[in-house]
Order: C-alpha cells, then sequence, then structure tokens
C-alpha cells in the first residue's frame, strides 16, 4: 500500500511542510548526498496561472530537504521553444534558491551527459540525461494540470523535463503517453510534490482557465500521487494511459492506495474538460 498525503490550505510553506512530513520522505531521500528539485518551468508565466510551479512550494521543498543535510539542485531544461533561465528569473524562483543557498542548474548545458537504455520501450529506445540525474535522488514538483493528448500533466509528465535534448518537440510523434512511460520506468523520481495551489484545467500547455485548489498532494510513489491528483479533480487514473502502464509495470499503486492529511473530499474539485 502506497501513502498519499492530501493537504488542504492557502498559499505559503506551512501546507507543503505538513504534506512532506505526512510521508516516509526522509527515508526516500537518506541514500542521496544530492537531491534535485524538479519544477514546471516551460515557461515565465507566474504561479497564478496554474502554468508553472509556485516559487513558493520549491522554496518549502528546498528548506525540508535543507534539514537533512543535504545539497539541493533546482533542475530544469529547454522545452523546445522557451529557455528555463529565463522562467527561473522572471517567476522570482531564483531569489529563493540563492536565499536558501541552494543552486539552479540548467541541465542541457552540463556537458557530462548519458545515454539511457529503455527495456521493452513503447516509445523510445534510448534518451539522454545529465549524468547528475542519474546519481541524486530526483523531487519531481509540478503543477496540477489538464492536457490533451495525455490527460493531465503533472509528477510523471514533469520528468519529461529531465533529458537534455534540445528539441523535445520531436518526441512527441512517439505518443507522448508512451515516452512518459518510457522516461519514468528507466528514470523513475524519487518523491513527488504536487502544486495544488493553483491548477490549470484546459486541454492545452499554456491554454485554459487557471483553478484554485488550495492544495498540496506529496508522495513517495509518484504513480499514486498523479492517481490521486487525478480523482481530486473528478478524473480516473485508470483511464489515463501513462499512470496505468506504470502501475502495471510495477512502478506504483493506483487503487491499494492510503490517503492521508485532509483527503480527498476537501479538495475535490471537479474540472471541465474541453
Amino acid at each position: 500500500m502506497s501513502l498519499v498525503a492530501v493537504v488542504k490550505g492557502e498559499r505559503g510553506v506551512e501546507p507543503v511542510f505538513r504534506a512532506m512530513e505526512l510521508i516516509p520522505f526522509k527515508e526516500a531521500l537518506e541514500p542521496f548526498e544530492t537531491v534535485l528539485v524538479k519544477p514546471n518551468l516551460i515557461t515565465s508565466h507566474t504561479f497564478e496561472t496554474g502554468i508553472t510551479t509556485d516559487p513558493i512550494v520549491v522554496e518549502a521543498v528546498i528548506m525540508k530537504v535543507n534539514e537533512l543535510g543535504k545539497k539541493v539542485v533546482v533542475v530544469e531544461t529547454e522545452g523546445g521553444i522557451t529557455s528555463p533561465d529565463e522562467a527561473i528569473i522572471e517567476t522570482g524562483m531564483v531569489a529563493i534558491i540563492e536565499r536558501l543557498g541552494s543552486e539552479y542548474i540548467n541541465m542541457r548545458k552540463l556537458d557530462d551527459k548519458v545515454e539511457l537504455k529503455v527495456k521493452n520501450p513503447r516509445g523510445i529506445k534510448t534518451f539522454k540525461v545529465a549524468r547528475l540525474a542519474v546519481e541524486s535522488a530526483i523531487i519531481t514538483v509540478p503543477t496540477m494540470k489538464t492536457l490533451g493528448h495525455t490527460t493531465i500533466t503533472m509528477g510523471l509528465k514533469n520528468m519529461f523535463g529531465m533529458l537534455t535534448t534540445r528539441n523535445k518537440y520531436d518526441m512527441h510523434q512517439h505518443g507522448m503517453n508512451n515516452v512518459i512511460y518510457d522516461i519514468c520506468k528507466t528514470l523513475p523520481p524519487t518523491l513527488s510534490v504536487i502544486d495544488g495551489f493553483y491548477g490549470k484545467s484546459g486541454n492545452g500547455p499554456w491554454s485554459g482557465p487557471p483553478v484554485k485548489m488550495d492544495a498540496i498532494i506529496a508522495s513517495v510513489d509518484p504513480v499514486a500521487a498523479d492517481a490521486t491528483a487525478a480523482r481530486c479533480i473528478g478524473i480516473d487514473p485508470y483511464t489515463i494511459d501513462h499512470v496505468r502502464w506504470l502501475h502495471e509495470e510495477g512502478m506504483g499503486e493506483i487503487a491499494d492506495i492510503e490517503v492521508v492529511g485532509d483527503g480527498i473530499d476537501a479538495i475535490y474539485q471537479k474540472w471541465e474538460q474541453n
């Protein structure tokens, strides 16, 4: 059984602290000296749009990891037509990173990269990441969003940003559910902290109205985290291909989940799907 924390609270560090303290995040991170925090910074849109990760969530995550004496690095790569180097500044995240003694790295700019081979791939046989990614814990810190071709884009889909390929758009030809499955079973995140202070409904990466959820969802089982987040917005996780496939692969739970904290009903909102 997997444990998923669902916490309701106004925007701030405390709901994030509470969610993380309800799950065994310390044990999950214990084997690692370095922890990568991977927000969603595909654009310079600010947090209230629901499109990019709220800096205050990243701040809280860094603070909790700092308590463990780990090195924390906030990481991102280009999205194809967008630059995280601009977004990290324009969203206000870089100031928080520097204040907390962490650092930001655009992984595409690192010279030391490795090519990972996907076992029994659905879409891609290999993909490149920074060597840092395979030697560190990874905390995926996405926003709660829906997207036409993958249904949701949350903790698992956020791992697409670990790839150091500059032109990621070409990956879409393989089917994004296939690609997410291949990436996450080969390079699984250690922990998922989903920013639900503001989410974004609709079918586009940037289009669609923001939704104020006042929620944080966290788990050391990223499949269970996404499945629970989907239920919080009225989506059956079994209908989400990459979530179901990773569950079938044994990477995480969909049904055998214990929800702790405030529970799904406390934050539930049925999102309209276009």
